[in-house]
């Protein structure tokens, strides 16, 4: 079994920074992508960032220049570095990795169970 453990979130004021983690456990042979999702009430879950094993990066359109993302490979864990947060950032943020648990197994994407991020104004 492969677990997804977020942490970080929380209610901050506009302009202000949260870092979001996300810890991959179990039954683990590699992890290729990993990212995060956010999705706020009534609206569908999008794209914030995600980085590939090797280090390249994609960030949606409306956290460009504001968020970063890393992760570091022998903790399996990523993170969110959220800066210059605005109220339309208040979402739960859903860790997801593309993880493979056997050398001949097929890679499967892994969602965490989401942390809450409020921004109030």
């Amino acid at each position: 079994q492969v677990q997804l453990v977020e942490s970080g979130g929380g209610l901050v004021q506009a302009g202000g920074s949260l870092r979001l983690s996300c810890a991959a456990s179990g039954s683990i042979f590699s992890i290729g992508a990993m990212g995060w999702y956010r999705q706020a009430p009534g609206k569908q879950r999008e794209l914030v960032a995600t980085i590939t094993s090797g280090g390249s990066t994609n960030f949606g359109a409306s956290v460009r220049g504001r968020f970063t993302i890393s992760r570091d490979n022998a903790k399996k864990t990523v993170y969110l570095q959220m800066n210059s947060l605005k109220p339309e950032d208040t979402a739960v943020y859903y860790c997801n990795a593309n993880i493979l648990i056997g050398p001949l197994s097929n890679r499967s994407d892994y969602w965490g169970q989401g942390t809450q991020v409020t921004v109030s104004s």
